[in-house]
């Protein structure tokens, strides 16, 4: 781990949802000198009438040369090929990277090349889940920052696996807002396809399944949802636990694996809902036992701790500041 006083950034892909919540935080953090905000092509240029008196400095078209010449740290909210693309090369030029696309998060070079096809299947990243990576992410020079499904899935599973308390079979009902699915408009995006009614899609073919598999070490199914919610990740899990198992072994691993970690909040019983953490970093994380059967809720809001909150957590802790930054 290494101490700044002063950071300078830059955000490429400032105008589609992400970008627009990392830079609103990003020019607030007292240690982070924002020198460029960057659009997604080398042709956009546009201002950002949201972030009045906040950012007032048009987004600049993309050009990797500034980024990798004029600064520290890079945070890419980009599309999936141009990260892709740019992150290593970013990385090569001694520039942190913080990547908020899925074309790094997956380590098995078979499943990234399924996935995210056109990902250098040799290009190393740490997987950017602050909780359960805070060693790794201390000398990491790209980090790849979780899906918003995962982050809440991996959150709440992974102690308990580690702990050995979960019997194979785990499902995971997810629900997610619109703005999860990015700023560019589709047909299942469109106000009248999704407003009144709610949605399941990528049924076995979801590529946050690879990457939830990967960190829980075990087959899951999991089966998300359409919304219509501007933002919000809201995730059902069932489970079993293992013989003798039993509601206190479950909140003593939770606890025990989250003590330090300011961003996880434990309801116990009191199952979250996802305007308890819209517009803030937390994943809140309740459950209720009986007999065997284990029933989590998991919440986050799926552009802060899902998107742009845990990369700027991510760089609070890369580069020695307080975790919470920026984020309270």
């Amino acid at each position: 781990m290494h101490n700044y006083s002063q950071v300078r950034v830059g955000v490429a892909g400032a105008t589609g949802y992400a970008g627009l919540e990392l830079l609103r935080r990003l020019v607030r953090h007292p240690h982070a000198d924002v020198r460029f905000a960057m659009a997604s092509s080398a042709s956009e240029s546009k201002r950002l009438p949201g972030l009045a008196r906040i950012w007032d400095a048009p987004v600049e078209p993309l050009d990797a040369g500034k980024l990798a010449e004029g600064t520290d740290a890079v945070f890419l909210a980009l599309p999936d090929t141009l990260a892709a693309d740019l992150a290593p090369k970013l990385s090569d030029s001694g520039t942190r990277v913080f990547d908020l696309s899925g074309a790094f998060r997956l380590r098995d070079a078979s499943a990234r090349q399924q996935w995210y096809p056109h990902t250098p299947v040799n290009v190393p990243a740490v997987y950017g889940l602050t909780e359960r990576r805070r060693r790794e992410l201390a000398d990491a020079r790209l980090i790849a920052c979780p899906g918003c499904y995962p982050t809440a899935a991996v959150l709440s599973l992974q102690p308990l696996l580690c702990a050995g308390l979960l019997e194979p079979g785990i499902i995971i009902d997810a629900k997610s807002g619109v703005s999860g699915a990015g700023k560019t408009p589709t047909e299942r995006t469109h106000f009248s396809e999704c407003h009144g009614s709610i949605s399941a899609y990528g049924v076995f073919a979801h590529r946050h399944a690879a990457e939830i598999e990967q960190e829980l070490g075990t087959a899951v199914t999991f089966v998300p949802h359409l919304v219509p919610l501007d933002r919000g990740i809201f995730e059902t899990i069932y489970a079993r636990l293992k013989p003798g198992i039993d509601g206190a072994s479950v909140e003593k691993a939770l606890t025990s694996a989250y003590a330090a970690s300011p961003f996880v909040r434990l309801t116990g019983a009191d199952l979250p809902e996802i305007k308890h953490v819209a517009h803030t970093n937390f994943c809140d994380i309740g459950w209720r036992v009986k007999d065997s059967q284990l029933v989590m809720v998991a919440c986050i809001d799926n552009l802060v701790k899902g998107a742009a909150g845990q990369a700027i957590q991510n760089f609070n802790v890369v580069f020695g500041f307080d975790e919470t930054t920026a984020l309270d």
